[in-house]
């Protein structure tokens, strides 16, 4: 059985290796989708959708209206830190490819119930562009 659940949140951010308008800050408003297949328990289901925001909304507070930047991009995030703005720092680029990536890592690091055999996420970055990354537990 496969269950889902989708997640708002908006945030700039900012491709410093881009040859084009993708340099610049901009923003975007997300879709998140997160899809759990496994087995369904007694109580009839595979998760209950009140996990799904235990598990996820952290996160999702955590990217609201911050800027994705990544840790290389010194001079912005000085910036923003000395104007004591909501920063959301990443390793890699803060492209739609490396947060889904991110994500998918960040829920298959909590503690999930043993009935979850696969996870999947969709980083919706524009009405018509996606990310989408799956992993088998």
């Amino acid at each position: 059985m496969k269950i889902a659940k989708s997640f708002k949140w908006e945030m700039g951010h900012r491709l410093s290796f881009h040859k084009d308008k993708c340099a610049n800050i901009h923003g975007h408003s997300y879709v998140l989708e997160v899809e759990m297949k496994g087995d369904i328990l007694q109580d009839g289901m595979v998760l209950d959708y009140y996990l799904f925001n235990v598990i996820i909304k952290p996160l999702i507070n955590e990217l609201d209206h911050s800027c994705a930047l990544h840790k290389d991009d010194t001079e912005f995030i000085e910036f923003f830190k000395k104007m004591n703005m909501k920063l959301f720092i990443m390793d890699n680029y803060p492209t739609a490819e490396n947060l889904a990536i991110y994500i998918l890592n960040y829920i298959k690091n909590k503690d999930l119930p043993k009935n979850i055999k696969k996870i999947k996420v969709k980083v919706k970055e524009t009405e018509n562009t996606y990310a989408e990354e799956e992993i088998c537990l």
